[in-house]
């Protein structure tokens, strides 16, 4: 039998921030090539990704799980207690960056998948689908692993991200969706010219002001069915000007925007240049824009999966799991593309911060309920 924590230890000591991959997948190669999977290294463009299969391409349904070696910076390492990659044990926790997002999922699902093939085959095949590349620019990994499988004919019928989702205590959250997000960058530009003699220069500053307040104070929606509301968060203003007595040319700000199904990228980008032209015509100004979309809005309606999830997450921690789609990103916006997908895992109180842990038992428990999920999607 697979231990989690030993796993999950073991992990933790690959030195794997975005984008080195640290030598965790080529344990996990090692590891899932010796219980019978079938493995492919999918690396693309420097990131490192692994692709598991066990049972053959048309033996009954398809099963697959989702998840992330690669982890954030560890920040200031003074401020850290003990070794970021060391997996010390304190008080019944397991220490290390990446302890909890999410080299515990990974080893939780992987250990339950390789123990429950061993004991009871089924008639279908397990999916592991593990990527280098979540923390990062997120181009290189699970996207790359879905155009591999499409391209090589290989498929999931149901999919589980192992990312963690409870607030406080393991069980209490899966996630059937995602909002979207998208970051919109603005360039004010105006000219430049002499303090004491405003009339002779363009002051971008008031311009700015009044465009970041005009978003910041506009309601995009008031929720959805599954959704909370959308919410834009200005989150920088900058103009770079050392002098008191010197108008800046430009001004620079960044608005995140986190949205619901009410909205798509599109709308909300056509949106964002009504109201930047609109302020630009207003106060005789230039204003550039620039958006980024890092995904769309998505629900995987509650049905199969979502009670699959559940009843097996009750039956091991006596807790009905709140069907939620709050938080921020995760590779689930790609694998939804592909198949139907729900997130569930460990409690994610400490992710990228300083002396992230997992309690042990969770790691345990973890593994049972996705023991429990595959028992009950196979028999």
């Amino acid at each position: 039998m697979i231990d989690p924590v030993q796993l999950t230890a073991d992990l933790i000591r690959c030195k794997t921030v975005t984008p080195d991959e640290g030598g965790a997948l080529q344990l996990l190669e090692k590891l899932l090539s010796d219980a019978n999977f079938v493995t492919n290294r999918v690396d693309r463009n420097g990131t490192s990704n692994l692709f598991a299969r066990w049972g053959g391409q048309t033996n009954g349904r398809t099963f697959g799980f989702n998840g992330h070696t690669d982890v954030v910076p560890v920040g200031d390492l003074n401020a850290w207690t003990v070794d970021p990659f060391g997996a010390e044990v304190k008080n019944g926790f397991l220490y290390g960056r990446g302890a909890t997002d999410m080299k515990s999922g990974v080893a939780a699902f992987a250990a339950a998948a390789i123990d429950f093939v061993a004991v009871t085959p089924p008639t279908g095949s397990i999916v592991l689908a593990i990527t280098g590349d979540e923390e990062g620019p997120a181009t290189d990994g699970t996207v790359a692993l879905l155009d591999w499988m499409t391209a090589n004919g290989e498929k999931m019928d149901h999919c589980l991200v192992g990312e963690p989702t409870s607030p406080d205590t393991i069980g209490q959250m899966m996630k059937i969706g995602r909002r979207g997000s998208m970051t919109a960058y603005f360039t004010v530009i105006g000219e430049q010219g002499h303090s004491a003699y405003p009339h002779r220069a363009n002051n971008p500053l008031p311009a700015m002001a009044r465009l970041v307040d005009r978003l910041a104070s506009h309601d995009l929606d008031n929720g959805t069915e599954h959704f909370d509301a959308s919410t834009l968060a200005v989150t920088t203003i900058d103009t770079g000007n050392p002098a008191n007595n010197v108008i800046p040319a430009n001004c620079r700000a960044t608005a995140n925007i986190r949205f619901n199904d009410d909205h798509g990228s599109e709308s909300l980008t056509a949106w964002l240049r009504s109201v930047a032209d609109g302020i630009a015509a207003e106060n005789g100004v230039e204003i550039d824009m620039r958006v980024q979309v890092s995904g769309e809005s998505f629900l995987t309606a509650p049905g199969e999966l979502s009670t699959l999830i559940g009843a097996a997450v009750k039956a091991e921690t006596g807790i009905q799991p709140e069907m939620s789609t709050s938080g921020g990103t995760s590779d689930a916006r790609f694998v939804k593309d592909h198949c139907p997908v729900v997130e569930f895992g460990l409690v994610g109180k400490t992710m990228h911060q300083v002396d992230e842990r997992v309690e042990i038992a969770q790691i345990h428990q973890l593994k049972a309920i996705y023991t429990r999920i595959l028992q009950d999607y196979f028999f």
